[in-house]
């Protein structure tokens, strides 16, 4: 049996537990497919800043707190006569304990005193922000947003290079029409969405977008930092610089721009999906802005525009 509501780490636990695990922590979340490892490999470029990815502490179920999530386990973490709880429960210790010496180990051999994960957060959009909260109201929270166009194009396209035995029968058949003849899907004459997925991959994006950054803004406050793909892109050295001084780190050597160009300069997912799927992916650009202006269809374009033009328009995205 699962227990109900795990209680959320005090001050007075962060003091003492930051006195083993003394490295800023800071965390990277965005929708599926908005650039969160480009993001994770040019930070870790700095002397300072160690970032590794996909530990899902708090985005992917089973999720770090079901480390404690069994009754019992609550039972035994805080029964009254277990002299090493001070009367409280140890749950908010062991779930945070376990993460920093995850994160730690790995920065301590990098020689870094800044470490943080990145992690996509579309399967649990807020709610991520909220587990997050509980174990590290100290972190910082970085949430990188990409135009939701390219964005959900980009996460159909890893369906259909990666996962295809989860696809349903009608998102297989498009893809096998992909494969077989992918020029009218270049083209926008058809459509790589089904008339039910387009809605569903446009409101996907905007509940990610609105629910994360709301709840970034509301618990974290100036710990919260929001930027766009686009922008990293454009202006690596701008958008570099700002985050490594929010995180508190020292200004770049001359190394770390010489590993951001490089890493900038090399498309990790090209090589990856040609060989999962190279019938599928030697018909893509990687990584292009505002590929959907050639790929939507004039349906496609107007679901999306009918879901998310809002909160396009509110993040700088136009329709030309």
């Amino acid at each position: 049996m699962r227990r109900g509501d795990i209680p959320a780490i005090t001050l007075e636990e962060i003091a003492e537990i930051r006195e083993f695990f003394p490295r800023e922590k800071f965390f990277i979340f965005g929708h599926a497919r908005s650039g969160t490892t480009i993001l994770a490999r040019v930070i870790r470029q700095h002397q300072e800043v160690h970032c590794h990815w996909q530990a899902h502490f708090f985005t992917r179920p089973p999720l770090l707190e079901s480390l404690v999530a069994e009754v019992s386990v609550g039972d035994w973490l805080g029964r009254a006569n277990n002299r090493w709880n001070r009367g409280k429960d140890l749950s908010p210790i062991v779930l945070r304990a376990a993460a920093d010496i995850i994160l730690e180990r790995e920065a301590q051999r990098e020689g870094k005193r800044i470490v943080g994960d990145k992690s996509p957060n579309s399967l649990l959009d807020g709610e991520a922000v909220c587990l997050l909260h509980k174990v590290y109201p100290d972190a910082h929270l970085i949430y990188i947003i990409r135009d939701g166009r390219d964005t959900v194009l980009s996460h159909r396209f890893q369906n259909f290079i990666e996962f295809p035995q989860f696809l349903s029968r009608e998102d297989s058949r498009i893809r096998e029409e992909f494969a077989n003849n992918p020029h009218p899907f270049l083209v926008g004459e058809q459509s790589v969405f089904s008339a039910k997925g387009i809605r569903q991959a446009a409101e996907g994006w905007v509940r990610n977008v609105r629910e994360t950054d709301q709840l970034g803004k509301a618990l974290y406050g100036d710990r919260y930092l929001s930027l766009r793909y686009e922008d990293l892109l454009e202006r690596p050295m701008e958008q570099l610089k700002r985050i490594w001084s929010y995180l508190g780190a020292e200004p770049a050597t001359e190394s770390a721009w010489v590993g951001v160009d490089a890493e900038l300069h090399q498309n990790l997912d090209v090589t990856w999906q040609n060989q999962k799927s190279s019938e599928i992916a030697r018909s893509l650009q990687k990584g292009k802005h505002g590929t959907w202006q050639t790929m939507f269809t004039s349906q496609d374009r107007a679901v999306f525009k009918e879901s998310a033009g809002d909160l396009l328009d509110e993040w700088g995205y136009g329709w030309e």
